[in-house]
Order: C-alpha cells, then sequence, then structure tokens
C-alpha cells in the first residue's frame, strides 16, 4: 500500500500548493481559476484519456469485471438520487436545484481512476488492466449523461427535447470524443505517428496538475460543509461514495461469480474517492460546485482508511 499513500501525498501536495497560489492572490479570481479548468477540460484531459485508452489492452474492455464497475456506479448514482430526493421533499428544500441533484449523483459513482487509480492499480492489484475500461465507461457513458443534465436550458421546451439536445452536444465534448477515438485505436489496433503522440503526451501531463491546483485554489475562504442547505446532501453522497459503493461492488461482484482477484478489485476499485474530472466539470459550467467540491475533499480523506480494511478482509 505505500504506492497509494504515495500517490494520496503528491494529490494533496498538488492541491495545496493550489490553495497557496490563491492564499497569495496569484489566482486571484474565480475567473483565473476557472481558466484552469477550462484548458483541463478543452486539452489537457482530453490528451490523457485518449492515451490511457487508446494504449489499453482491447479485451480488458468488455469484462464481466467492467460490467460490474457499471452496475455498481449506476446504483450508487441512483441511490443518492432516490434518498435525496426524499430529503429535499421532506425538507421542501425549494433551493436545491436539479444541477446540485446530479452532481451529487456523479459524486457518489464516479470514481478516481487516473490519478488515485493507476497507482491503486499498480500498487494494490498488481495490474493496471482494470483501469482503462472503468476510465472509459466514465467518459463515454456518465460523461454525456452528466453534462446533458447540467447544460440543460430552462427555455419552454419539452425536457426529454432538451435532454437530447444537451445530450448530442455532450457526445461532442473533447473528453468524450477522446475516449471514442482512443477505443477506435485500441481495437482496430492503428499506429499513431510519435509526432501526435507527442504532443498529447505534454498536454496530456499537465491534466492532472491543472485540475488539482483549480481544486486547490477553490478552498481557499471556502469551507467544508458550510452551506447548510446543502450539508446533508454532501454527507449523503460522501457516504455512499466510500462506504456503500464498495458494499454494492460486492454484492454484485458476488451475483456475477466473480473470482477471488476479480471481487477485490472492483470492491477496491469502488472504494477510490470521487474523481477530479467531476469537479472539472461543475466548475467548468458553474454549475453544483459545492457539493462536488466537499465530496471529493472528503471522499479523498477517507477512502484511504477504508481500502485498508477491504485489502484486510480479503487477506491482502
Amino acid at each position: 500500500m505505500i504506492g497509494v499513500l504515495e500517490g494520496f501525498a503528491v494529490i494533496f501536495t498538488v492541491i495545496f500548493v493550489g490553495y497557496l497560489l490563491a492564499r497569495l492572490n496569484i489566482i486571484a479570481s474565480d475567473e483565473q481559476r476557472l481558466t484552469l479548468n477550462r484548458i483541463a477540460f478543452f486539452a489537457a484531459t482530453p490528451a490523457l484519456v485518449f492515451q490511457v485508452v487508446s494504449t489499453a489492452p482491447t479485451d480488458s474492455f468488455f469484462s464481466t469485471v467492467s460490467l460490474v464497475s457499471i452496475v455498481t456506479a449506476l446504483a450508487s448514482a441512483a441511490l443518492f438520487l432516490a434518498l435525496a430526493y426524499a430529503y429535499t421533499r421532506y425538507k421542501n428544500a425549494s433551493q436545491v436545484d436539479g444541477a446540485t441533484l446530479t452532481m451529487g449523483a456523479a459524486a457518489s459513482g464516479y470514481v478516481n481512476s487516473n490519478n488515485i487509480g493507476l497507482p491503486v492499480g499498480i500498487y494494490v492489484l498488481g495490474s493496471t488492466a482494470y483501469v482503462p475500461p472503468l476510465l472509459l465507461v466514465q467518459m463515454l457513458i456518465f460523461t454525456p449523461i452528466i453534462l446533458a443534465l447540467i447544460t440543460r436550458n430552462n427555455q419552454n421546451t419539452r425536457v426529454w427535447q432538451q435532454l437530447l439536445h444537451s445530450l448530442k452536444n455532450s457526445l461532442l465534448s473533447p473528453v468524450v470524443l477522446a475516449a471514442f477515438s482512443g477505443l477506435v485505436v485500441s481495437i482496430c489496433s492503428l499506429h499513431v505517428p510519435e509526432l501526435i503522440l507527442e504532443p498529447l503526451s505534454i498536454l496530456g501531463g499537465a491534466s492532472i496538475p491543472v485540475i488539482l491546483l483549480s481544486f486547490g485554489a477553490s478552498l481557499h475562504k471556502a469551507s467544508v460543509l458550510a452551506p447548510e442547505s446543502l450539508r446533508a446532501l454532501t454527507i449523503l453522497a460522501t457516504t455512499i461514495k466510500v462506504l456503500l459503493m464498495p458494499v454494492l461492488a460486492l454484492c454484485f461482484g458476488a451475483l456475477f461469480h466473480l473470482h477471488s482477484d476479480q471481487l477485490y478489485a472492483v470492491v477496491i476499485l469502488a472504494a477510490l474517492p470521487t474523481a477530479q474530472n467531476v469537479y472539472n466539470y461543475a466548475a467548468t459550467y458553474q454549475r453544483g460546485q459545492t457539493i462536488t467540491r466537499d465530496t471529493i475533499l472528503l471522499s479523498t480523506f477517507l477512502s484511504l482508511p477504508v481500502m485498508f480494511c477491504i485489502a484486510l478482509l480479503f487477506g491482502r
């Protein structure tokens, strides 16, 4: 687990640097901070996604492990929506909009498959084969749905028409196109010239640091769980992500008769904290930022002891 500890240490260090930059007024405004998110969303993250997906073994994309991970993530998001809807109805919390509920659901089931998932794959699972399929599923299935829901406008058109329009636009977003392109390259075993790969490598290398810096800057003058109206929903999203999602993965894995190593893999991956990409989507479109930011921060701190407990449970 030393590698995982190192991965968490690196993440927290870069987040702290972002916080310092905001505190020292180097990142002096929300507009400057959001510029980092736009760079990541439109350039750096697509490059990283293409690299990871295009170089992954094709057979790893279509496996029972991937199916269990999909079902677990969807169940976690659905559980949040059901409980959050019941809570807001009970409290008559009309100030909680659809975008906040969408980002809360995303934070409940969208795992950090890259900057924490890869170290976990290497040092905990002994293989990175489980991570690219998870990244691909999140980019090709979950991301378009999230973007469609948070970019839906309030015009006097039918809801399904708005969603179809937003879904079409989200499918053409850079991160989704990058994931699809990478999948085509992997399946067709296409050769990508070094002249193209090298710039992508440079851009992709900037993705995680840029998002983490922006995330750290967002913590300046912000208090975790400060908005009382969102406190319960943030705690709910964090609880589902850190505790209930691994339990759901264990149940679904047993239902699909995964063998011991595969079952351990899906449970460990389900215990990963909420992905920084979710915050990037929220910040880029400025929808549901607070619940996303707080859930990411809390789940990142809490997921490590949970993963230790899972490792002990499986005798690893």
